[in-house]
């Protein structure tokens, strides 16, 4: 009974590189430019806070221009210094991007100060009664500006607006200075400042989740990325490990791990002559699907060194298991050389050497660290390897025994193997039953 195939690191590591990402809610690219105008930092928070303003700067000019045509159409010449205000208010506003280049919090700082001072002209000349001192309550926004990082300038401003509000509840006449005698003006006023006070909050808390959504889509893109790729360069059990901190160094020692060696026989003379490209494109074929039959079998890749595969299984103490799964493994191995084109007008074959016996496995390195095995199961496994016939899998003596119930065997007979002298073994010829 084969094992079935789990969905692992390896194929979605390269999945995710070359995939698209994960898509946030996506504002319409003409809007998506016209809050970013102005922006010339490359700091990802600055630009976070400065597109915060824009969005701000913009609600501020079309709330201007809407106090503008509203004030205009009721008495234009009797609202004529309201009118200036708002217009200066709406220039102002639209040329709040352009100071971003002075400095991180140039066009914050000038946004806030028109308002505060912008509208406590207006509150005086139409009053209290025309509710318009409500825009002050848009205060608390200024930290959308500016960020925590920088409360204290936040706090400074902030004060201000609690300041002016304070003076203008208690200084500010209830009919106001212009036009004093029109009280249905005035109630259309407090009409429409509150609906833009409502929008402008709306505006800015969808701006807020929004980019926090995008940010929250972005991070767990890297993330994944991340599990991916600690996926690919060890066991998912040893980078769980690495990952919790509490080791400060990972190594383990397995009583009985099955080693695989696989090796292209004939791949330098048939390599030779053939451009980069295509020696790439063959070697990335063949290890992309032998790191698949690695998923479906179990059994945990350990690295690539030019043509030669390295695998290894019973990391987690179940010896015999782990080495029926290195030999299933080997087998689809012999099946998918067979499916792969020629290179270079050459049929090539695999070599493949398996051995079963202690090992040490770790993590070594720092700023480009892997997980490796080493001890006398990883050399005999590479002597089988080097020392077996093309097309062939050659395993040793205790890897049979150990598996004698899963697989049939071929008697090679005794072989003299540098390192180890003569040697008895045999070849895996195929699955019992």
């Amino acid at each position: 009974m084969q094992h079935v195939a789990k969905p692992g690191a390896m194929t979605r590591l390269r999945d995710l590189v070359r995939g698209e990402r994960t898509p946030a809610i996506q504002l319409p690219a003409w809007l998506d430019r016209l809050i970013s105008i102005g922006i010339v930092s490359s700091d990802e928070r600055v630009i976070e806070r400065q597109r915060c303003v824009n969005v701000a700067a913009f609600a501020v000019a079309a709330t201007a221009l809407s106090h503008l045509i509203i004030n205009g159409l009721h008495d234009f010449h009797g609202l004529i210094f309201v009118n200036a205000d708002n217009l200066l208010m709406l220039a102002v506003s639209l040329f709040v991007p352009r100071l971003h280049r002075f400095g991180d919090h140039a066009g914050g700082v000038v946004l806030v100060l028109a308002v505060l001072f912008g509208q406590l002209f207006i509150v005086w000349s139409l009053g209290l009664a025309s509710t318009l001192h409500i825009y002050y309550t848009l205060g608390g926004a200024i930290l959308f500006f500016f960020g925590v990082e920088n409360w204290r300038l936040f706090l400074v401003l902030f004060g201000l607006y609690v300041v002016a509000l304070v003076l203008a509840l208690n200084l500010a006449p209830v009919a106001g200075l212009v036009v004093p005698e029109d009280q249905a003006f005035r109630d259309m006023l407090s009409g429409q400042a509150m609906i833009n006070t409502a929008a402008i909050i709306a505006a800015l808390i969808f701006y807020a989740l929004w980019d926090r959504d995008r940010a929250r889509m972005e991070l767990q893109d890297e993330h994944a990325r991340s599990e991916a790729l600690l996926g690919t360069l060890m066991p998912q059990a040893i980078a769980a490990r690495l990952k919790s901190g509490r080791e400060a160094r990972i190594a383990d020692k397995i009583d009985v791990l099955s080693v695989m060696f696989a090796d292209l026989a004939g791949f330098t003379a048939a390599a030779h002559d053939l451009s980069p490209e295509e020696v790439v494109d063959f070697l990335d074929r063949l290890v992309r699907a032998l790191d698949e039959l690695c998923e479906r079998y179990e059994v945990d890749k350990i690295k690539t060194i030019g043509d030669s595969y390295m695998a290894a299984g019973g990391f987690d103490g179940r010896a015999v298991e782990g080495a029926v799964a290195v030999g299933r493994l080997s087998l689809a191995m012999m099946e998918v050389i067979d499916h792969q084109p020629p290179l270079g007008g050459h049929r090539l074959r695999l070599r493949v050497g398996i051995h079963c016996g202690p090992a040490t496995a770790g993590v070594i390195g720092d700023t480009r660290f892997s997980y490796d095995v080493w001890g006398h199961a990883v050399n005999t496994a590479s002597r089988m390897e080097s020392y077996g016939e093309p097309g062939r899998i050659q395993v040793s003596e205790a890897f049979r025994e150990l598996t004698k119930d899963a697989f049939v065997f071929e008697q090679r007979g005794a072989t003299e193997i540098k390192g180890l002298g003569v040697t008895n073994t045999f070849f895996l010829v195929g699955a019992s039953g």
